[in-house]
């Protein structure tokens, strides 16, 4: 039977109430046993909806080891927000329980001198640098997405060895993600992959080396994450081998990590665009914060919309003369400014794919060239015939077909360029290229409307 959207926000709020009284009393096995009854979703549903201070106190009195897993279930930005206001030390407690990969994705969100504090706090010398060397790879590349200690064997063991390992040590592995076993040389470089199929159902005496897969296909471990995306698309695998440049076994880098990191990049360029500069945002932080996010995107806009603006102020005469100019000048403005956040759109996803480069300015211009005189020819047309009906005036309709089909034309190809220009200058595309291409938009849409409308100001008498 389905849960009504009614009983499950009841039992949402319900728990919310039990976890905060539980909090309060600082009973820790009660509030995990509250925790336990929530999904993953609610769980993030339900951390967005506590103070701060129980947030935190949550988490002490949860213990390190269901702290951390309760962190693994939340959102990066949950887990960041709440490590962030922890100690160094009782943040590296909790970062220790994590898997690798995932302590070090949350630690590339720290500042640096914080991540520095926390790593100085974790004892064990080999997590240390192996949480130093995880930071050492770009931000989503194999080597940061890989998870480490894949099951392995030397090349000379027999299947019966194998096995008897394997029930031997079942605990350990257990815990690791085992779809494949791994064959390596005595320099641990890897030579095969070995079906857990085939093993069960061979002669223990067979040695490992004759039932592998020789020559698996591996990844690098600074493959980016563009094309460890396309290679998964291609590849129809649950994860690849991870290498370095010798061929030593490193890791295994899984599907869903990839599948993961292509959407929180996808994500946080789509918050980019929309204007959040400093990182991801939640409504659960602090307001001035989020205040301070959006104002670093939304103040500088204002000085470029005044620059469209006194294009208007410019032809206010023409403006006086036709008032139903005042209807179309936005239309026009927003119509082209659509067909150039297209442009953008697609030259962002190219960039980020490797198929474009930021020299590419003359491929752009031949193939969104030819997009924006088509589609602005076909929308000048009919904006310009919906205009002339109107008023019953033929001009007016050449003015707006004119502009919206030059103006059309000019926001594709900035549309198309900008973010290869911008990428020269190693600036984000994705943070700079919507607020430049508005203002040009607007600047030239009204600048045409009003200039063609001026040439023609005697047809357009009354209109």
């Amino acid at each position: 039977m389905a849960i009504a959207p009614t009983e499950t926000k009841q039992f949402i709020a319900e728990a919310l109430e039990a976890l905060n009284d539980a909090i309060d009393a600082r009973d820790g096995v009660r509030a995990l046993d509250i925790i336990k009854t929530l999904d993953w979703d609610d769980q993030r549903r339900a951390m967005s909806r506590l103070s701060h201070e129980n947030c935190e106190a949550l988490i002490h009195i949860l213990g390190n080891e269901d702290a951390a897993k309760l962190l693994s279930h939340l959102a990066e930005a949950q887990a960041v927000e709440i490590l962030e206001s922890l100690p160094p030390d009782e943040a590296a407690e909790l970062l220790r329980e994590l898997p690798t990969e995932v302590s070090s994705n949350l630690l590339r969100e720290f500042h640096a001198k914080y991540v520095e504090a926390i790593l100085a706090k974790i004892s064990n010398a080999g997590d240390q640098a192996e949480l130093r060397k995880r930071l050492e790879y770009p931000d989503g590349c194999a080597g940061s997405l890989m998870r480490g200690n894949p099951v392995t064997f030397r090349e000379t063991f027999t299947v019966g060895e194998v096995l008897k390992d394997l029930g031997e040590h079942a605990e350990d592995y257990s815990d690791r993600d085992v779809q494949y076993l791994y064959v390596i040389n005595h320099q641990s470089i890897l030579v095969g992959v070995l079906r857990l199929r085939d093993l069960v159902l061979s002669q223990r005496g067979i040695p490992v080396h004759d039932l592998m897969i020789p020559q698996p296909l591996t990844v690098i471990d600074t493959m980016p994450l563009s094309e460890l995306a396309e290679l998964f698309e291609r590849k129809k695998f649950l994860g690849f081998p991870v290498v370095d440049a010798g061929g030593r076994l490193l890791g295994v880098v899984p599907r869903d990590a990839v599948k993961h990191e292509t959407a929180e990049e996808q994500a946080g360029m789509f918050l980019q665009a929309s204007g959040i500069v400093n990182g991801e945002e939640l409504r659960s932080m602090p307001l001035k914060d989020r205040c301070i996010k959006r104002l670093a995107w939304l103040g500088p806009n204002i000085g470029l919309n005044m620059v469209a603006a006194s294009v208007i102020a410019a032809n206010e005469a023409t403006l006086k003369e036709v008032i139903a100019l005042a209807v179309f000048l936005p239309i026009v403005s927003d119509m082209s400014g659509c067909s150039g956040n297209q442009a953008v759109a697609v030259s962002i996803r190219e960039l980020t794919l490797g198929i474009l480069r930021p020299g590419d300015y003359l491929r752009v211009v031949m193939k969104e060239g030819a997009v924006g005189v088509i589609n602005g020819f076909v929308l000048g047309c009919v904006l310009g015939a919906i205009a002339a009906l109107w008023k019953n005036n033929i001009y007016l309709g050449l003015v707006v077909a004119i502009a919206l089909t030059l103006n059309t034309m000019i926001s594709v190809l900035l549309g198309g360029i900008v973010p290869l220009f911008l990428k020269r200058l190693k600036v984000d595309p994705a943070l700079a290229s919507g607020p430049i291409l508005t203002t040009c938009t607007d600047m030239c849409g009204f600048f045409l409307v009003l200039s063609i409308a001026s040439a023609m100001l005697s047809k357009l008498a009354g209109v």
